[in-house]
């Protein structure tokens, strides 16, 4: 094959990969219906595909044996952390076996003289924080949902904390992955840096299983701070809330948090969350230090506010209160799903420059407002990304197409102020179309690589690389 065009294997090809996996796993694969549209439907409108068979792996080992009998028979595979993914990533577009990696679920070590821990790819956030709790250490990334860290990887998750302690691009230093050939490969390591060839770890990060199933990850780790403080600040309008952001990110403010969440959102979280936040275009922020440290940061940033039309401040230093913000704020999807009953949330994310950051929002909510929806913003706008989420009427084709020609729009704007068609939901299958957009030439060094890797494109074919020669 000497492109990325592929076909749905033949029925013989499958039941003769099955019946391997079978005598290979025995209860742990599953052919039964429910359970396979489970693994081919993340939590979005993109209509998934279900695989001809699960396949609940245990080890590294496990999923080299299953990754080499799925090739032998020319049979897809497609990863499966916890499913959260919003970009169609877990849909067997062309059949295959979904491999499971839930049961993946130990932390290998944790060395805390190092700052760095080794866990299986099913570990999830919470898991590991739990288990940190009484080290004093905590993983900081944060995309809301309790995914997995191997999905979290493959998808080069970010979230809340991402303005302070980046994303997971930046806190992973090693990884452990199944090829498509079967071949287990180690990259990176425990040392914070190194020269040593090529960046394989970088590569497999954010590569969506396309090129290989991480199957084991090494992460930094970050010390609970003495101090953290959380509060909320209302603004005037949404430019000024944006005007704030990129002022307190160039002053050099180490804003742990800084969300923005826009009048509508606001109304919801309000009616969801049973909140009395004021119904205006809001900031979310947490500062971590020391107390004297905590304390000049919300300082500094509350003069900045006011020069921005910022409102007075409500800080939560208790961890219960803090608590209850952050999880109003997680809880903003459902709560703007509330909105609308009956509805389908349509998310999409972008992200822009910084200092594009108030122009891009302004002209979303513009298009929004001339549109039609109703679509609340809320962002990690400290990255200058945000996300927006179209409440749509899925049996209605005329307001499918609508949505779609909005995010088409989103995604143009985005590129044309040189930033980004997805600042963390990633590609999957959703946003390949603004791939050559965005990337050019280097699309075809991506096809490149993906050809040299993955030669028969068994590995979640359909995904990052719109197809063809």
């Amino acid at each position: 094959m000497n492109s990325l065009t592929r076909m749905r294997p033949q029925q013989a090809e499958i039941e003769a990969a099955i019946d391997e996996l079978r005598a290979l796993l025995d209860e742990r694969l599953s052919v039964n219906g429910s359970v396979r549209e489970q693994h081919g439907q993340d939590l979005t409108w993109h209509k998934g595909a279900p695989p001809d068979a699960v396949a609940f792996a245990r080890s590294t080992e496990e999923v080299a044996k299953i990754v080499t009998i799925c090739a032998k028979h020319k049979v897809p595979v497609i990863a499966f952390g916890t499913g959260t993914s919003l970009e169609g990533h877990i849909s067997a577009v062309y059949g295959g076996v979904s491999i499971d990696m839930s049961g993946m679920n130990r932390i290998v070590s944790v060395h805390a003289e190092d700052l760095d821990c080794v866990v299986e790819a099913g570990v999830t956030r919470l898991q590991l924080n739990d288990f940190l709790r009484d080290t004093g250490l905590f993983f900081p990334i944060d995309p809301g949902a309790d995914a997995s860290l191997g999905g979290m990887a493959a998808t080069r998750a970010s979230g809340t904390n991402a303005v302070r302690y980046g994303t997971m691009r930046d806190n992973v230093l090693a990884l452990t992955a199944v090829m498509a050939d079967g071949t287990v490969v180690k990259s990176g390591g425990r040392a914070r840096k190194s020269a040593a060839g090529y960046d394989l770890t970088r590569l497999l990060v954010g590569s969506e299983g396309t090129l290989g199933i991480i199957t084991e990850v090494t992460l930094r780790l970050q010390g609970i701070p003495e101090a953290i403080s959380a509060g909320i600040c209302p603004f005037e309008s949404v430019d000024g809330a944006c005007d704030a952001v990129i002022l307190t990110i160039q002053s050099g403010i180490p804003v742990a948090r800084i969300e923005l969440l826009d009048k509508l959102q606001v109304q919801a979280v309000n009616a969801y969350s049973k909140l009395d936040l004021p119904e205006q275009p809001t900031l979310f922020l947490e500062f971590h230090g020391s107390d004297m440290s905590v304390k000049e940061q919300a300082e500094r940033f509350a003069e900045i506010a006011a020069e921005c039309g910022g409102g007075s401040f409500d800080w939560a230093t208790r961890t219960e209160d803090r608590n209850r913000l952050w999880t109003a704020r997680h809880n903003a999807y459902y709560a703007a799903l509330a909105l609308a009953p009956g509805k389908k949330g349509l998310s999409t994310d972008v992200c822009v420059p910084i200092s594009r950051l108030a122009d891009c929002v302004r002209q979303t909510r513009e298009d929004i407002e001339q549109s039609g929806f109703l679509a609340p913003i809320v962002g990690h706008v400290g990255d200058g990304n945000f996300h927006v989420l179209l409440l749509i009427d899925m049996d209605d084709p005329q307001d499918v197409a609508r949505g779609k020609a909005f995010l088409d729009r989103l995604a143009a704007r985005a590129i044309a102020m040189e930033g980004t068609c997805t600042g963390e939901h990633g590609v999957g299958m959703g946003k390949m179309k603004y791939m050559q957009a965005e990337h050019g030439t280097g699309l075809t060094v991506m096809r490149a690589v993906k050809l040299a890797l993955d030669p028969d494109n068994l590995m979640n074919p359909g995904k990052i690389i719109p197809e063809g020669g």
